[in-house]
């Protein structure tokens, strides 16, 4: 019996198991610290470029690291989540529309001033060092430098205290978290 059905089968089962880090906010480094592997080895798993992810003991692994079940690694495969679109056979990633905000202070200077706009993507997760746009609970909207991130605690730069300041925010006081794509210079 062959290790995979195809290699597209192996790439959907990868994608799924990418977008279920995404819902949970993880990245490749912290999801592969959790499975105890490296972010690269965490990373050939969602490409589909390492063998063993139909393996039962191997999706328990990884699912657990992500605080999931096999059964949600399947269900997320079955389902495309959202910026997905069908082309016949894989699925390919549709670009969301992008959002503008003015940042009104001085709390991320040197990386954008009061008057730059900033441009986001919707539901997209910063990397690290990316700006963020950071819907709160509150209602209140933010724009940070993003650092990292658990299941607790979105941590990021800039603020009051200017870049230097990291600042932890409970992840049960933000509503949405979004990746800033782009800087333009206020008009």
């Amino acid at each position: 019996m062959p290790r995979f059905q195809s290699d597209s089968d192996a790439r959907r089962l990868g994608e799924a198991l990418a977008a279920l880090r995404r819902l949970r906010a993880l990245s490749q480094a912290e999801a592969g610290r959790r499975a105890g592997m490296t972010s690269q080895g965490w990373g050939l798993y969602e490409t589909g470029k390492r063998s063993g992810l139909y393996r039962p003991d191997v999706q328990r692994r990884l699912t657990a690291a992500l605080e999931a079940t096999p059964d949600d690694l399947l269900l997320q495969q079955e389902t495309p989540g959202p910026g997905m679109a069908s082309d016949g056979q894989a699925f390919v990633h549709v670009p969301a529309a992008t959002h503008q905000l003015q940042i009104s202070n001085d709390d991320l200077a040197p990386w954008a001033d009061s008057g730059v706009v900033v441009a986001y993507e919707p539901d997209r997760w910063p990397r690290r060092g990316q700006g963020c746009v950071i819907e709160m609970t509150n209602g209140e909207v933010r724009v940070r430098l993003y650092e990292a991130a658990d299941a607790q605690t979105l941590t990021v730069r800039g603020g009051p205290g200017g870049l230097t300041a990291h600042q932890r925010i409970a992840r049960s006081d933000t509503r949405a978290v979004h990746a800033v794509v782009a800087r333009l210079d206020a008009e």
